[in-house]
């Protein structure tokens, strides 16, 4: 029954509406204002929610017992309440903090953030392979950069510190035109062939890999999803066949019993 009622959809409901509020009542009380007027109202919420999470977590302790403590996401959730429930003193300010993260708790309870979650995860490896091919081009061009307008323009490419920040500017396409490449320009008059070169390649090309991995990996645990379910409902619908077929058996042992 205790099952049932906290893997009920209105539960989940409820509590991801609670995560919400309490989101909310962080962000109030950021503002010295505010808690100078409602400082009593805030806490009693505030404590109140933090009162439900506890219940919450203890009812599916209960339930699920060790297996509770193998899953990541109620590791998470556990994790986070119990950051709540630790007074936060002068000497533990860190821990107020920390208890932003109860806002994550989100990404736990909606399915399709999970969804998102479990997709960036899975594809780390792939990320790290774009990352480095990134980083080269990023290197290579920062060299590039510092050679040719070093001299010139030693605040934007002096070092080759200075050529990266400032490239990663350019990535970004954050006042690259105006900002930096028609002062460039002046003196350079054919820059913007190095530049749109660079955007097009490191910008356009290698951040959309990063995007192009993240969508087909979102693709592929929606359709391992689906296969799950299918798979559920065909054997839910297996074993409503037997249950007819036990009902039938049933039925003609009761018939030849009373004939």
């Amino acid at each position: 029954m205790i099952k049932l009622f906290i893997s009920s959809k209105k539960f989940q409901n409820f509590i991801a509406t609670l995560i919400v509020i309490n989101g909310i009542i962080l962000g109030l009380a950021t503002s010295k204002q505010v808690v100078q007027e409602y400082s009593s109202i805030l806490t009693f919420l505030d404590n109140t929610i933090i009162a439900i999470f506890t219940i919450e977590i203890i009812l599916r302790i209960y339930v699920h017992r060790l297996s509770f403590f193998k899953d990541p996401w109620s590791l998470f959730d556990f994790f986070v309440v119990a950051i709540s429930l630790v007074p936060a003193n002068e000497g533990l300010s860190i821990l107020r903090v920390l208890r932003v993260l109860r806002l994550f708790r989100l990404l736990t309870v909606i399915p399709q953030m999970r969804t998102i979650i479990a997709a960036l995860l899975g594809v780390i490896p792939g990320i790290a392979s774009v990352s480095m091919v990134l980083m080269l081009f990023f290197y290579v061009f920062a060299i590039m950069a510092t050679n040719l307008y070093g001299d010139s323009f030693p605040q934007w490419f002096g070092t080759l510190g200075e050529s990266m920040y400032t490239l990663f500017q350019v990535m970004t396409l954050e006042s690259w035109s105006m900002g930096i490449v028609r002062p460039i320009m002046e003196l350079y008059p054919y820059a913007w062939i190095f530049f749109v070169i660079y955007i097009l390649i490191v910008t356009f090309v290698m951040v959309n890999l990063f995007i192009g991995l993240i969508v087909d990996a979102i693709f592929t645990i929606k359709g391992e999803q689906k296969e799950e379910k299918s798979k559920e409902l065909q054997e839910i619908e297996l074993l409503k066949e037997q249950v007819q077929e036990l009902k039938q058996i049933l039925l003609k042992k009761s018939k030849n019993d009373n004939p």
